[in-house]
């Protein structure tokens, strides 16, 4: 087992499925691709499921378990977040892959704007999109940053923990929840009375780790946080949603107040295949765009303030990050359009309606090729006059 987990990281595997009744498969570049041609009995899936349980108690209880959450390594293999649960009366096991190494800003190809918003001394933080879209690397990108260029105390409640922070600049504390704290909620809670600089939450999961986290971030701290939520509307939306309706209005100016940013991101193929690219939705809070926040009749003007703040304040809608993936040639065209909201903003923009698209910088290229060649020409016919 251990010998066919270790082929798929070296493919570039980023989930695992074991499953009893089918074959080993792997997640490779976005697609789930089978590694074996044995299929697993029940009896096969379960004794691999008892493997990854981290302790003797829970072990004995394993044919109580329906759905168990842990962490698990091996040396020459990899760390990977494990899901154990049951179908079909049999067990299934899936596993995230961990990378040893702590990713950086630049590694991820994030731009700027994210090390502004992490040197940031105070407010909330949001990083969402979709299962699997790099989230957790992202984030621990940032605390590598701050870990790096900062001196401070790092807290981070994850469950369970995914990257190993080593202490550098700065203290990092990592709290797996079952094991070092019984809850996100609690372990907040808690952490506020830890001298922390900066909290990461692996989640948010219910109102009472969302009020404290707001109220964390109001009291002085940055607050570091993720969402499935697809967009950066959607992710307002959720925030507030979350609240009882007779506390929305108030929870719309808190969250106005102490939203610093939000990156929604998703993975996308390369188009020269090798590997997937982070597009981005990026919101950073100007005053202009908490107005709109605490305004429930304006929050569908944001949009337009991302767009348009593009320059100074390195906002970007997800339309205007696709056209600049499509335009270097990182991702193609039709992958563009499949996964845009608004496929007809990404015609528009690479201007494509009516005919077919060339790059711009395939299109400058040609036309400095097409002006030295008209040169040469030139040059060629007054030295024969």
């Amino acid at each position: 087992m251990e010998n066919i987990i270790k082929a798929a990281v070296a493919r570039g595997a980023s989930d695992l499925h074991i499953k009893a009744g089918d074959v080993f498969r792997a997640r490779i570049d976005g697609e789930l691709k089978p590694l074996t041609k044995q299929r697993l009995t029940p009896e096969q899936t379960k004794t691999i499921a008892l493997k990854f349980i981290p302790t003797e108690e829970d072990r004995k209880r394993i044919d109580q378990i329906r759905d168990y959450d842990c962490s698990w390594g091996a040396p020459g293999v990899g760390r990977f977040r494990v899901n154990i649960l049951r179908q079909r009366s049999s067990f299934m096991v899936v596993l995230r892959v961990i990378p040893f190494e702590v990713p950086t800003l630049d590694k991820l190809c994030l731009p700027r704007v994210f090390e502004t918003v992490a040197d940031m001394d105070r407010g909330l933080v949001l990083v969402t999109g979709p299962s699997g879209c790099g989230k957790s690397s992202t984030m621990a990108a940032i605390i590598n940053h701050l870990n790096t260029k900062a001196n401070k105390h790092i807290v981070t409640l994850e469950n369970p923990i995914e990257f190993l922070h080593r202490d550098l600049n700065s203290s990092v504390t990592q709290r797996e929840i079952g094991s070092d704290t019984e809850s996100f909620h609690t372990g907040l809670r808690a952490s506020l009375r830890q001298d922390p600089d900066v909290i990461l939450i692996g989640e948010l999961p219910d109102l009472q780790t969302v009020d404290v986290c707001i109220t964390a971030a109001e009291t002085g701290r940055l607050l570091i946080s993720t969402l499935s939520t697809p967009d950066v509307a959607t992710t307002i939306a959720r925030m507030v949603a979350m609240f009882p309706p007779e506390e929305q209005e108030v929870a719309r100016m808190r969250l106005a107040d102490s939203l610093r940013a939000v990156f929604s991101q998703r993975l996308l193929p390369r188009a020269d295949g090798a590997g997937r690219i982070a597009a981005l939705e990026i919101l950073v809070c100007t005053p202009a765009i908490r107005e709109l926040i605490g305004d429930r009749n304006r929050v569908g003007e944001i949009r337009d303030h991302i767009a348009s703040g593009r320059d100074e304040f390195g906002m970007q809608t997800f339309e205007q990050h696709l056209v600049d993936l499509v335009e270097s040639d990182v991702i193609s065209l039709e992958t563009a359009r499949m996964v845009a909201p608004n496929p007809t903003e990404i015609d528009r923009l690479v201007g494509v309606i009516g005919g077919p698209r060339r790059s711009t910088r395939k299109r400058q290229t040609q036309e400095v090729a097409d002006q030295a060649e008209g040169e040469d020409v030139a040059e060629k016919g007054s030295d024969e006059g």
